[in-house]
């Protein structure tokens, strides 16, 4: 369509006309846009098809300000801390009675979601007896949760569903984490937030599994595709090794992130967000808009309609933007004086927008300097700690699900088998 129409086009989709802009230097007109296009309505269908949740007390302004208290400033320092610590005892952990020359298998996506899922969830929730058990119920439930998005589900899905996510309710109740958890935790907080909205318990419970999904469903995934990316690029993998080994022989290991730059890793994970997020970012119309695009064309927005941007396709894919953008270039992020490269144009004009994992304008992800820090972290204690290998050194990466596109991280259909075993020392790398 792109190539037929332009960088404009409505199209039917099961009823609805959708009209898709692919131009990033005229995102700004539909983002910054909150008169005649709507994005609570949408909000609200996919709460109640997901999560059958509904939060009509609840102002978006009043959340989000709750949010950015708890992941800025000195809170988000506190919980990268408690992260850092929970995911070196999870990986340490894994590795008790184990010899340095014992080698463990397992599929990397697997390890990559448990670890910082379990992480996650000790960091925000505060509870570590139950979270095996909610991981194996979030598992389920998410495996399933674009076809509740889309109302796909087949009858034995559907109550696979329905019980995974009352499971889950339970597990998340205020009840049963109430007197688990630090008095001033997040989960404490948010509990706090919603009585304070008027909130009933049974949606507090729901509220709880949306918080759930929204901060772990990224970061586990995402850590996946960066190490199979440097697994399977070796060049990439030395310079990370490179960086990391710099840094660790100069500075003690605690919270090294925290205070001294990575920009190699950065770029690395820049590259593996272009690669493999797919958000998808939808308005709907409710007045006729005149869409003023940035090439001087102008597109009448239709009221009833929407207006969707997929950042997956144009710019992150766009080879007018990024050269050979099927690519994996671990480099692509970097100029040569290690700096960040932030420059890249299209049709000569320099892009506010050359990659968009994280969404853009007002609904930005709250959590992104949290969800960063945490794949950093992981990935960085994992090669600290652990020799890594394919099992096969002639391996490639699983195909994505494409039933994710829309839904933030892609997921691999299938998984990658690798084994890893505890360094001698932690500088052999």
């Amino acid at each position: 369509m792109k190539d037929k129409h332009g960088d404009i086009f409505t199209v039917r989709v099961a009823g609805l006309y959708v009209t898709v802009l692919m131009d990033p230097n005229s995102f700004d007109a539909v983002l910054n846009d909150t008169v005649c296009l709507d994005f609570a309505r949408s909000k609200k269908l996919l709460l109640q098809r997901i999560f059958c949740l509904q939060l009509p007390s609840i102002k978006p302004t009043a959340e989000r300000k709750w949010m950015e208290q708890h992941f800025q400033g000195l809170s988000l320092s506190k919980l990268n801390s408690s992260m850092n610590t929970h995911l070196q005892r999870l990986l340490l952990s894994n590795q008790k009675g184990c010899s340095p020359s014992q080698w463990t298998q397992d599929g990397l996506f697997s390890l990559c979601y448990s670890l910082l899922f379990r992480a996650g969830y000790l960091t925000l929730f505060g509870r570590g007896d139950n979270a095996p058990e909610v991981y194996k119920e979030f598992r389920r439930f998410d495996e399933l949760l674009t076809k509740l998005a889309r109302c796909s589900l087949k009858r034995a899905e559907r109550k696979t569903a329905h019980l995974s996510r009352e499971q889950l309710w339970e597990l998340l109740s205020p009840d049963r984490l109430s007197g688990r958890s630090e008095s001033d935790s997040w989960q404490q907080s948010y509990h706090h937030f919603l009585q304070e909205e008027g909130v009933d318990a049974e949606m507090q419970k729901r509220a709880f599994l949306l918080q759930l999904w929204t901060t772990q469903c990224n970061a586990g995934p995402a850590a996946f595709w960066l190490l199979g990316f440097l697994l399977t690029h070796p060049e990439a993998m030395k310079a990370v090794k490179s960086e990391i080994r710099a840094l660790t022989l100069q500075h003690p290991l605690i919270n090294l992130l925290d205070a001294h730059s990575t920009p190699v890793l950065d770029s690395a994970l820049s590259e593996t967000l272009r690669l493999t997020a797919a958000v998808m970012i939808s308005r709907e119309v409710v007045q006729d808009k005149i869409l003023h695009m940035a090439s001087g064309q102008e597109y009448h927005l239709r009221r009833g309609d929407k207006v969707c941007l997929f950042p997956f396709l144009s710019p992150q894919n766009d080879p007018q933007i990024h050269q050979q953008p099927q690519i994996f270039k671990y480099d692509r992020f970097l100029n040569d004086d290690m700096t960040v490269k932030d420059k890249f144009y299209k049709d000569g004009k320099r892009l506010k927008y050359h990659t968009m994992p994280w969404g853009a304008g007002r609904n930005v992800c709250v959590g992104k300097e949290f969800a960063i820090t945490a794949i950093k972290q992981f990935v960085f204690l994992f090669l600290t700690h652990l020799d890594l290998e394919l099992c096969d050194p002639e391996a490639k990466l699983p195909p994505v699900n494409t039933s994710r596109y829309g839904f933030g991280m892609l997921q691999p259909d299938g998984d990658l088998q690798i084994r890893y075993r505890l360094k001698k020392t932690q500088h052999e790398m």
